[in-house]
């Protein structure tokens, strides 16, 4: 990567690096390449740490690095392809179902799920967790609460605890007819769990999908689906549904 002094410009300073390094990505790096070290680029480019940050940052959010416990900031492999949402409104745990359950638990639901759910504060709902992987790298984490009222005939059930309970809350679910579904869309950062479990560092941007599951005229259900920024590109198609594309034209080379 050669140097370049940054003079004055229209934009902002870090902008203008952000586009220069996108550039030395393309031309000078591979996927996996590690970038050198925070002082190094700072003084190769003639700007504060501080700007360089702000340009690795913006870089981080559109995908093109990822910063690795352990190893740096990586130059990243192109966007995975994974469907969120599909053409006709089905159950989660319905089958096809991409997603892999691995635990349950009774517990309170943060306030705005409450709210969501039409329940009392401080009452307790089965919180099931799943994740997701594709191409064999976790690409999303799922928090999905059912209060009780939703599976009324769930005590009768032989549900032990872990991925077995979580599937014995999903199949007593899937006996509500359901009504629809509505999701939302916005960017987020990554909390401590689901950081660790998205091998991400607690912070880093992330796309937070909400899906609210109507049935008997009311939430019966809601999903807060964490998915990987650096790795997902969303795009919203003709049916509604949400899908995130592998991006082919973004190749580092």
């Amino acid at each position: 990567m050669g140097t370049t002094q940054l003079e004055s410009v229209p934009e902002p300073k870090y902008w203008h690096l952000k586009t220069v390094l996108s550039e030395a990505l393309d031309s000078e790096f591979s996927v996996g390449e590690i970038l050198p070290n925070e002082r190094d680029l700072a003084a190769r480019f003639g700007v504060a740490r501080a700007t360089l940050r702000q340009a690795l940052e913006q870089l981080e959010l559109e995908g093109r690095l990822q910063r690795r416990r352990g190893v740096g900031t990586t130059v990243a492999p192109p966007r995975v392809g994974v469907a969120v949402g599909s053409e006709q409104d089905v159950w989660p745990g319905a089958a096809g179902d991409a997603w892999q359950p691995t635990d349950c638990t009774v517990a309170v639901p943060p306030t705005s799920v409450a709210d969501i759910l039409g329940t009392v504060h401080g009452e307790q709902a089965h919180t099931v967790r799943r994740s997701r992987v594709t191409h064999g790298q976790p690409v999303a984490a799922e928090l999905l609460y059912i209060p009780a009222s939703s599976v009324p005939d769930l005590s009768a059930i032989d549900a032990p605890s872990g991925a077995a309970r979580a599937r014995a809350v999903l199949r007593e679910l899937q006996r509500l007819e359901l009504e629809g579904q509505h999701r939302a869309v916005e960017l987020g950062s990554a909390r401590a769990d689901d950081a660790k479990e998205l091998d991400r560092l607690p912070g880093a941007p992330v796309l937070v999908v909400t899906t609210r599951f109507f049935a008997e005229g009311r939430t019966a259900a809601v999903s807060v689906a964490t998915y990987r920024a650096d790795t997902c590109r969303l795009t919203f198609g003709d049916s509604g549904g949400v899908e995130i594309h592998h991006d082919p034209e973004r190749r580092a080379s």
